[in-house]
């Protein structure tokens, strides 16, 4: 049996018996710096996040055979210099032997410079733009990257859908929303499909009427729109009020339970690519079903997403390595975290590849009757 796959057992053992194990609870803890956004315009994600990473904890509260994880937690405030001021405290007066962060890939880049010098690593939660951990040799990430998850969305359009032509509308200012946009429209286009227009806005915007006009003059299939959800759910009223019959789709920051309260009606039939789990998927992993589980009786006042399993993912990740490294030298974590492979998780298996990025399937959210429903899951084709 693979280390990373006894090690996964180990994890669902805790998970099923609620085992929180380690007699040496005198010995020296182990210090995880965790720095998320709690506060500000990313409070929503990070809170899921840091609910996951303590459930994890919870349920993975020692490593080396005894030595309790202790976890620092400091709120980035959804800010780039609060994001790395965090990290470089974290590292210099908490002595953390790893990081945990963050939801938002300008402020993981943020922080995954200070650990870069530093020489300490971090597992990014949700910050899927590429140059989080591009030329790293410290920084990972628990989370597909963009060019990734922009590929998946052309091929179930152009594969499951079967459709043959579609449009961009993007916000210009938004590297999240660009690099998305781009890689959709490479990706579509390599599958043979054809990009009618590619339109923008500013950030901020609250009237779309005129790039809609145009994208129905365009007579797209698919409208691909890397939007966040509240001005996603603007795009789509909109776009119903003036009659456009083409479908909508977007990414992984539309995954919001408020994405369908501020659409309503208008969110029949929009799709977005997510991160492979949803608390009501039909087929869960026994991974899934055990992490599932768990957040319930932990929180049964708030359903998870997937920011909740990445932030439970990112911790593992840690955990997993510290615990392959028999070491909790930051060095000897960095190495353990580069050789993870095949690890069983509630996101699937999941392997850290050679630019530190995690490889799984994409998930797909489709909304039905008012719902969001996970519809099934899709490997790209680059």
């Amino acid at each position: 049996m693979k280390l990373g796959k006894k090690l996964a057992g180990m994890a669902l053992a805790a998970l099923a018996f609620g085992l929180v194990g380690g007699q040496a609870l005198a010995a020296d803890p182990v210090k995880i710096g965790v720095y998320l956004p709690l506060t500000g315009q990313n409070a929503f994600g990070g809170q899921l996040e840091l609910e996951g990473v303590q459930l994890a904890n919870k349920q993975m509260p020692t490593v080396l055979d005894g030595r309790p994880v202790e976890l620092v937690i400091v709120d980035n405030k959804s800010d780039k210099v609060e994001a790395a001021n965090a990290v470089k405290r974290l590292i210099e007066r908490d002595k953390v032997a790893a990081l945990i962060g963050s939801y938002g890939s300008s402020l993981a880049m943020a922080g995954a410079e200070i650990t870069e010098k530093a020489k300490v690593p971090g597992v990014g939660t949700s910050c899927t733009n590429p140059l989080v951990t591009m030329g790293k040799k410290y920084y990972f990430r628990a989370c597909f990257i963009d060019p990734y998850q922009g590929a998946a969305a052309a091929t179930y359009a152009v594969e499951k859908l079967g459709f043959k032509k579609a449009a961009v509308l993007m916000e210009m200012t938004n590297d999240y929303a660009v690099g998305l946009a781009n890689f959709f429209s490479r990706a579509f286009k390599k599958q043979g499909g054809e990009i009618v227009a590619n339109l923008k806005y500013s950030a901020g915007d609250q009237d779309f009427t005129a790039q809609l006009t145009e994208l129905i003059s365009k007579k797209p299939d698919i409208v691909f729109m890397p939007a966040y959800f509240a001005e996603g759910a603007i795009i789509m009223k909109q776009a119903r009020e003036l009659g456009a019959t083409f479908r909508l789709m977007g990414a992984d920051a539309m995954d919001n339970p408020d994405t369908v309260k501020l659409a309503g009606k208008a969110a029949e039939g929009f799709l977005h690519t997510t991160f492979p789990y949803d608390p009501k998927m039909k087929e869960m992993s026994p991974e899934a079903a055990k992490f599932t589980e768990a957040w319930r009786a932990a929180y049964p006042e708030k359903e998870t997403n997937v920011n909740g399993a990445l932030g439970y993912n990112s911790y593992f990740l840690i955990w997993t390595a510290i615990n392959n490294a028999k070491s909790a030298d930051p060095a000897d974590i960095t190495k353990a975290l580069a050789s993870i492979k095949d690890l069983s998780t509630p996101l699937g298996v999941l392997t850290i590849n050679k630019t530190h990025d995690a490889e799984m399937p994409v998930g797909i959210i489709e909304y039905k009757n008012g719902k969001r429903e996970y519809v099934g899951e899709v490997t790209p084709k680059m």
